[in-house]
């Protein structure tokens, strides 16, 4: 019991000293901004809909893609976004290969297709339907 105390205390000085534990500083003014990531690394899907080409707000987009090991069992990946008010939903580091892509909006017909992604700042276009009116 004194044994584990004496090394708790050595553990927390030698992180004292080495000055893990101080506060965060706020940068500089002078200093530059790091850059930020190229938005080339994430798909755009587009979504609009209707006639007139509206675009669609809050629709879910699922996005969902196998993948494939050598040995043992493939492992399949689900992602789900949604639109931004004009339309737009960015897949953060998409993967290359065969992708189904997932539309599901309400007062909309659901959408899914696959499609083959070469380019990780691809944008895709999806244009959606009004569902079938009930008599």
């Amino acid at each position: 019991m004194k044994t584990t105390r004496i090394r708790v205390a050595c553990l927390l000085a030698a992180l004292c000293w080495a000055g893990i534990m101080r506060p965060q500083s706020s940068p500089s003014p002078d200093a530059q901004a790091a850059p930020a990531t190229p938005a080339s690394k994430r798909l755009t899907i587009e979504v609009t809909g209707g006639d007139k080409n509206v675009v669609v707000e809050s629709a879910s987009v699922y996005v969902k893609f196998v993948e494939v090991k050598k040995i043992g069992k493939d492992k399949k990946y689900e992602l789900n976004v949604k639109t931004n008010r004009e339309g737009i939903a960015h897949i953060p580091d998409p993967p290359l290969g065969k992708v189904l892509i997932q539309i599901v909006a309400d007062g909309w017909k659901t959408y899914g297709q696959y499609y083959e992604v070469t380019d990780p700042g691809a944008t895709i276009k999806i244009h959606l339907d009004r569902p079938p009116k009930w008599y």
